[in-house]
C-alpha cells in the first residue's frame, strides 16, 4: 500500500504537561538488589491504570506531531517481531504496540503503557534480525520493570516541573534525539531529557532482561553485544555518535558484561531472515532513499547481488520502479517473487500498488480475495482490499471491510483515513465527518474532533438516532480532555 499523505496535525501540549509533570525530573534510580515485585513496584507513584492512560496520551502527542511511518506491511513485521519477544517476558502488564518513526537515528524508545518506537534507521543498520530483535528486547524490559515509574516513585518528594514550555521538546526528544535536544536545551529542560535516559542501573537490569528474552525467543543471544561493539567501533572517532550511543552509552566494561551474560546460553546460528531483510529492504527503498537513489541502489545490489538476500534486492527493486513510476518494470520482478511465495505479503502488498499504478482495480481486488477469505482481518490483505475497492468505485465494499477491521483494531489511523475517503468519495458527508473526527481523535486534537463531529451533525436530517450517537461522542471526547486535565 502507498504511504498516505504526512499530517501536520498539532495537539494541545498543555494537556500532556500536566500528565508528565511528575515524571521529568532530574532523578536517579540507585537500587540494585533483587528484581522487585512489578506488580507493586511504583504504585504509590503511578499507578497501572494511570501508565496506561499517559502512554494512551504520549501515543496521541506523538502520532500528532512526529514523523510516523503508517504501513501495514511494515507494522506487521514489526509487531509481530516485537510480540515473539513478549510472550517471553516476565511481568508483562500490557498489550505492547510497536510503531515506526520515520528517522534515520540509529535508535529505539520505550515508554508508559508499553508503547515502543523503532526509528528506521534502527533496521537499516542491522546485520540480522538477531540484532534488531535485541534492542527491542532491552526496550520492551524497560516496560516490564516500569523504570519510569520507579523513577518517580525515587523523586515523588521533589517539586514538579513546570513543563508547559519544555513538553514539546521532550516529545520531539522521544523521537527526534537531536531536534528534541536542541528544543530542550533552547527552553532549559536538562531535567526534561533525563526522564527518557535511563540510569546505569537501570540499562544494567534492562540488559540482564532483555539477553534473557532474547534467548528464551529463541534468537542469538549475543546479537546485543555484538550490535553495540560494531556502533561503539564505527563511531569511535565520529564527534556525535548516533542517538543510541548518546541514550544509551555503552562503555566497554558494559559490553564485556553484555557478552558474559550471552555466554552462559549456547550460540544460536540462525538462518536468514527473508522477513527481516524484506522489511530492511522497504526501508530503504520507501523512506531512507530518495526516488532517484533508491533506483541507482536497488539495480547495482541486482546486478552485482551485493544485498545480504538476493530475494529481498528484488524486492527492494520493485519498490525502487514503483516510486519512479514505472510499474511495468516492477511487475515482472513481484510476479515472479508471487511464484515462489503466493503467501507472502510483502508481495501481495507490492503486486496491489502495481495493479492500481495501472490502473487495473479488478485484478488487484481478485488477487487479494481468496487471501483475504482465510484471515479477513490481516491488516495488510484488509487495507489493500479496502485500498483497490475504493480506486475502483466500489465504496460500500471497501467500507464493509474497513468497519468489520476497526471493530477489533479500533486505534488503526490508516484504517480511519481510509474510511474517510470512501465515505468522501461516496458523497456521505455524515459519515466522513464522523470518521475523520476519529483521525484527529487519535491524534490528541480533541477540538478538532469535536468540530468535526458538529460538521456530521448537520448532516443527520430527521434521524433522532443518529443525533444522539453524535451527541455521545462528542460528551466522550470532552470527557477524555476533561479526564486529561486531572491526571
Amino acid at each position: 500500500m502507498r504511504s498516505l499523505v504526512k499530517k501536520s496535525i498539532t495537539a494541545g501540549l498543555l494537556l500532556l504537561a500536566c500528565s508528565l509533570s511528575v515524571v521529568a525530573q532530574d532523578a536517579s534510580y540507585k537500587n540494585k538488589n533483587a528484581l522487585p515485585e512489578i506488580g507493586v513496584v511504583a504504585s504509590n507513584a503511578l499507578s497501572l491504570d494511570k501508565e496506561e492512560i499517559l502512554g494512551d496520551v504520549m501515543m496521541r502527542q506523538i502520532r500528532g506531531q512526529a514523523p510516523l511511518i503508517m504501513d501495514p506491511v511494515l507494522d506487521e513485521y514489526l509487531q509481530d517481531l516485537g510480540n515473539r519477544l513478549v510472550i517471553h517476558a516476565d511481568n508483562a502488564k500490557f498489550p505492547f504496540r510497536f510503531f515506526w518513526v520515520n528517522n534515520g537515528a540509529i535508535n529505539a524508545f520505550a515508554f508508559f503503557g508499553g508503547h515502543i518506537g523503532v526509528h528506521s534507521g534502527l533496521i537499516h543498520n542491522a546485520k540480522n534480525e538477531s540484532e534488531l530483535a535485541s534492542v527491542l528486547a532491552h526496550e520492551v524490559a524497560h516496560v516490564t520493570q516500569r523504570h519510569l515509574a520507579r523513577k518517580m516513585q525515587a523523586q515523588q518528594r521533589s517539586a514538579p516541573l513546570a513543563l508547559a514550555s519544555m513538553v514539546g521538546g521532550l516529545l520531539l526528544a522521544l523521537a527526534s534525539p537531536e531536534a528534541g535536544m536542541a528544543a530542550l536545551a533552547s527552553s532549559q529542560a536538562a531535567s526534561a531529557q533525563m526522564a527518557i535516559d535511563y540510569t546505569r542501573s537501570n540499562e544494567e537490569e534492562a540488559d540482564r532482561i532483555g539477553i534473557t528474552m532474547l534467548a528464551r525467543a529463541g534468537f542469538d543471544p549475543n546479537a546485543a553485544a555484538g550490535f553495540f561493539s560494531t556502533l561503539n567501533e564505527q563511531y569511535r572517532l565520529v564527534s556525535r555518535p548516533p542517538a543510541r550511543l548518546l541514550s544509551h552509552p555503552l562503555t566497554e566494561s558494559r559490553i564485556a558484561d553484555a557478552r558474559a551474560r550471552a555466554a552462559n546460553y549456547e550460540r544460536v546460528n540462525l538462518p536468514k531472515n527473508l522477513a527481516f531483510h524484506l522489511a530492511r529492504a522497504r526501508i530503504m527503498a520507501r523512506y531512507t532513499f530518495d526516488e532517484k537513489f533508491s533506483l541507482e541502489y536497488f539495480q547495482a545490489a541486482v546486478e552485482k547481488n551485493d544485498f545480504p538476500m538476493a530475494e529481498a534486492a528484488r524486492y527492494g527493486l520493485a519498490l525502487a520502479y514503483l516510486r519512479n513510476n514505472k510499474p511495468q518494470l516492477a511487475r515482472p520482478i513481484i510476479e515472479s517473487l508471487l511464484d515462489e511465495h503466493e503467501e507472502n505479503l510483502f508481495y501481495l502488498d507490492a503486486a496491489t500498488d502495481i495493479s492500481l499504478a495501472e490502473e487495473k482495480y479488478e485484478e488487484a481486488t481478485q488477487r487479494l480475495a481468496p487471501h483475504l477469505s482465510r484471515t479477513p482481518r490481516n491488516q495488510v490483505l484488509a487495507l489493500n482490499q479496502a485500498n483497490a475497492l475504493i480506486e475502483g468505485g466500489q465504496y460500500q465494499q471497501a467500507i464493509l471491510i474497513l468497519k468489520d477491521f476497526l471493530m477489533v483494531n479500533e486505534e488503526y489511523e490508516v484504517a480511519y483515513q481510509l474510511l474517510t475517503e470512501a465515505y468522501k468519495r461516496s458523497r456521505d458527508r455524515k459519515d466522513m465527518h464522523q470518521s475523520k473526527a476519529e483521525v484527529y481523535a487519535l491524534n490528541g486534537a480533541y477540538q478538532r474532533a469535536i468540530d468535526e463531529l458538529q460538521f456530521a451533525y448537520n448532516f443527520t436530517g430527521e434521524s433522532h438516532l443518529e443525533k444522539q450517537k453524535i451527541r455521545a461522542r462528542i460528551k466522550q471526547l470532552r470527557d477524555d480532555e476533561e479526564r486529561l486535565k486531572r491526571l
